[in-house]
């Protein structure tokens, strides 16, 4: 294909972007296995790879026959993708391209340099604390050679020696910072930065571009992944959009106390903020202040460093979401990833488990004038975290709560077929919720960590599936009535009749009732023998008990169900979150069990 000396046009830009795209996409395992700064979490590929793909629909469906239109349609949607520190540093690179050539229907090489130094400066100025010896360094040393080259080169020649500059740059990277220096890898943004102009420069040479990744490599596992552990101090990985009149920088004055790594990404109407913080919800807090806050995401690098750290020894990754009632010291010791559930009261929106602890969301619910709703994950948080593990692990196992409850299996489904390591990502409807739902993660990771293969794994928990029961106590049917899956009638003929209905879920997944407590007095022992006389007296089992804000009659029940079953009982206690509370209520009880060898 030829081009001008001189000029790009917008098909041949477009073109051009996408081939970088496509090689950045084929960088993302590489990428994700030398992360090591700001965080060594190894999600530097894949955070790049959401941000890049996201231009693919501008770049390939009908893109704008102007340049400057095409630049600033690509920079957009990158914005709106942005995952992660670098990602957001790329968009805001393709923001700062897309404002200088807003206005060009097509690009000579001299606007072309102008723009990649407007690039590197926006991608600074958008970092609180922007750090040299990364990919800052790398954009503004090839925005620097390109227009000190501009004058005497042709377009794709300066565009070829432009990324000679930026592999020089990026080599140098290796010995600026003392992190980098140590582990022995230059700086991951600024690969995946070098990544996509290889592509864009050698579709202008050759007309070449990469196909699309059909599927992700499998990493290595000889080798650990370049970071190794550390405790961080900012755990969560916190992003939003915030939308409205921006004051971009006393926004970013506001966030910078908070936490490190802030990137505040975009213009006056439409920013994305990134940063890493102890506490998710008071970024949200204080962006709520600036515009309408969405896209709310909160991923947790501790427990991403960890899992990095295990992947030679458990290929497969467990993945659960926060409707699975689990202690968080199993979370933490069987490497079990969860994504949140959304949740709102009102206008407001919450992350839960994240922003809005179970503590917190039983005293919104008792307090509250909106009664709570709750929504599946979008897919766009699972195929981020799939994609993450894929590059770490050779499958991942994903269990949700019963899709006859919830769409959170249909939006993780979606999410795995568009992730380009689908075929190593294994969905599992749990059939259940809470305590049920729980147990069968939690045997899930145990599986793992014993070395078995997902198909392994998958086995253990449909064989189990079966034979895994939930029951709930509900002290009142106010919230099952507000939340529309109890009818009115029931809770009228509930009160007439002295009785508390008990759910329960079914073989087939849906949650109904299972059974009654009758009489008003003394429901935990009604139910702790509602419970037993489901236990055969000689064999043991595994018990979680999920409370709604009743932490004492969750233990008052644990103890009354060990007094009275002869076999062994392993009984765990932890508070449920939104999932199923938004239903039961202050003051509900849900138990998981199933017999165990």
């Amino acid at each position: 294909m030829e081009f001008s000396a001189e000029i790009i046009g917008p098909a041949q830009l477009a073109q051009a972007l996408r081939a970088g795209v496509h090689r950045l996409l084929g960088a993302q395992e590489h990428l994700d296995r030398i992360n090591v700064f700001p965080v060594p979490d190894g999600d530097t590929g894949t955070n790049l790879a959401a941000t890049a793909s996201a231009m693919l629909p501008i770049l390939t469906v009908n893109p704008p026959d102007h340049a400057g239109r095409l630049l600033c349609a690509a920079a957009d949607a990158a914005l709106d993708g942005a995952r992660g520190n670098s990602g957001a540093i790329f968009a805001q690179w393709l923001l700062g391209l897309s404002d200088h050539v807003a206005g060009s229907p097509e690009l000579d090489r001299g606007t072309f340099a102008q723009a990649l130094s407007n690039g590197a400066t926006y991608a600074r100025e958008a970092l609180s604390e922007p750090r040299d010896g990364t990919i800052l360094s790398v954009l503004r040393e090839v925005a620097t050679f390109a227009v000190a080259q501009a004058d005497r080169l042709g377009f794709r020649d300066l565009c070829a020696s432009a990324l000679e500059e930026s592999r020089r740059s990026l080599e140098a990277t290796r010995h600026d910072l003392e992190v980098l220096e140590k582990a022995g890898v230059v700086d991951a943004g600024a690969a995946g930065f070098v990544a996509f102009l290889e592509g864009f420069s050698d579709f202008l040479q050759e007309g070449r571009m990469d196909d699309l990744p059909e599927g992700i490599g499998l990493p290595s596992l000889e080798h650990e992944a370049a970071g190794g552990e550390a405790m961080l101090e900012h755990r969560w990985c916190t992003e939003c959009m915030v939308s409205g009149e921006i004051d971009r920088k006393t926004l970013r004055e506001r966030l910078a106390s908070l936490g490190s790594s802030l990137v505040v990404a975009g213009t006056g109407r439409k920013v994305r903020v990134h940063v890493h913080v102890a506490d998710p919800a008071q970024v949200f807090q204080i962006a709520s202040e600036f515009g309408t806050v969405s896209a709310e995401k909160a991923d947790d690098m501790q427990r991403q460093q960890e899992s990095t750290a295990h992947a030679g020894r458990r290929p497969v990754a467990i993945v659960t979401d926060s409707a699975a009632d689990i202690p968080e010291e199993l979370l933490e010791a069987l490497d079990i990833h969860v994504v949140p559930v959304r949740l709102g009261f009102g206008p407001k929106g919450y992350l839960d488990k994240v922003t809005m602890s179970p503590e917190q969301f039983y005293s919104t619910l008792r307090s509250s004038p909106h009664h709570p709703k709750t929504s599946q994950p979008a897919p766009g948080d699972f195929r981020r975290l799939y994609e993450f593990l894929c590059s770490h692990h050779e499958s991942v196992v994903s269990i949700h709560v019963s899709g006859r409850v919830s769409g959170t299996r249909q939006s993780a489904e979606a999410a795995a077929s568009r992730t380009a390591a689908k075929d190593r990502v294994r969905i599992i409807d749990s059939l259940s919720a809470s305590a049920g739902q729980g147990l069968l993660v939690i045997h899930a990771a145990e599986r793992a960590a014993e070395g078995l293969d997902a198909s392994a794994v998958v086995t253990a928990v449909e064989s189990l599936r079966a034979k895994t029961s939930t029951f709930a106590y509900l002290p009142t049917l106010d919230y099952a009535v507000k939340g529309g899956r109890v009818p009115p009638i029931a809770r009228t003929l509930a009160r007439w009749l002295r009785i508390s209905p008990l759910l329960a879920t079914r073989p087939d997944g849906r949650l109904s009732l299972g059974g009654a407590l009758y009489g008003r007095g003394r429901p935990l022992k009604k139910f702790a023998r509602f419970i037993t006389r489901r236990l055969e007296p000689s064999k043991a089992y595994r018990v979680m008990i999920a409370h709604g804000d009743a932490a004492q009659d969750a233990t008052a029940l644990a103890d009354l169900l060990r007094a009275s079953h002869d076999g062994h009982l392993q009984v765990h206690i932890v508070p449920s979150g939104a999932a199923l509370g938004v239903h039961g209520g202050p003051g509900f009880l849900a138990v998981g069990l199933h017999a165990v060898d």
